[in-house]
C-alpha cells in the first residue's frame, strides 16, 4: 500500500528551467567565461549545482566553487520570479493529502532556496518532510536523499513512490528500493525516462491520482 510520496522539485512540481538557464548564463557572463547553450545547461538540471557547472558549462575546475557562489547570489533576482507551478499541482497535492498520503521532497538544490520557492509558490503546507542536497554525502542519483526521507518519516521503501522528471530522480528511487514515476513535462522526455525503467510514466501532474488509485 502506498502511504508516502517523494517528489523532486525542479521539473516535477515547478517549471524552473528558464530561470536556471538564464541564471547560469548570467553567472558565466559575470565570470568572463564562455556562455553555454540552453540545451547543454538543461541536460544537467537535476544534478547538484557544482556538478551542473562542471558538466554543463566550460567552467574551469578551479572556478567551480566561485560559479556556485555567483549563481546563488543571482538566483533570487533571476530565477525565482520566473518559476511557476505546473498545471494541476496545487489541486493534486491537496487531493493526495486528503487521501491520507504523506508528501516529501528530495531535491538537488539547497534547502534554503527550496524553502523560499515553496513559500513563494504557496505549496509549502503540503509537505511534511524536506531533504536537500547539502544534507547527504552522496547526491542524486545515489539513494541517500530518499533513504534520509524514509528514515525521517518512518515509512518503508515498499510504502513509498518517488516521482521525478529525470533519470537521476528515478535511479535514486530505485536504488532506495522504492517504486518510481517519471513525468514527461519536465527536463527529460519519455525515451530518456524509459532508460531508467520507471514503474509508471505520466504526461500530466494530475495523472498521479489515477496511478495511485490503480
Amino acid at each position: 500500500m502506498v502511504r508516502h510520496l517523494i517528489f523532486d522539485f525542479d521539473g516535477t512540481l515547478a517549471d524552473t528551467t528558464t530561470g536556471i538557464v538564464l541564471c547560469t548564463q548570467q553567472t558565466l557572463r559575470e565570470m568572463g567565461l564562455p556562455v553555454a547553450s540552453a540545451e547543454r545547461i538543461r541536460a544537467t538540471i537535476g544534478l547538484p549545482l557544482r556538478e551542473c557547472f562542471e558538466r554543463g558549462t566550460d567552467t574551469p575546475p578551479e572556478r567551480l566553487d566561485e560559479a556556485v557562489v555567483v549563481y546563488r547570489r543571482l538566483f533570487p533576482g533571476i530565477a525565482i520570479p520566473r518559476t511557476v507551478l505546473y498545471e494541476g499541482v496545487p489541486g493534486t497535492l491537496a487531493a493526495l493529502r486528503e487521501r491520507g498520503l504523506t508528501l516529501s521532497i528530495a531535491t538537488s538544490r539547497s534547502g534554503k532556496t527550496l524553502r523560499e520557492l515553496l513559500a513563494v509558490l504557496g505549496i509549502a503546507e503540503h509537505f511534511s518532510c524536506l531533504a536537500a542536497t547539502e544534507e547527504v554525502v552522496h547526491p542524486k542519483p545515489a539513494p541517500d536523499l530518499a533513504l534520509l526521507l524514509l528514515e525521517r518519516t518512518g515509512f518503508g521503501a515498499a510504502e513509498t513512490v518517488v516521482i521525478g522528471d529525470t533519470i537521476f530522480d528515478l535511479e535514486m528511487g530505485r536504488r532506495a528500493g522504492c517504486r518510481t514515476v517519471g513525468v514527461t513535462f519536465g527536463n527529460q522526455d519519455r525515451p530518456q525516462l524509459e532508460t531508467a525503467s520507471p514503474d509508471w510514466i505520466v504526461d500530466r501532474f494530475p495523472d498521479l491520482l489515477d496511478i495511485l488509485d490503480a
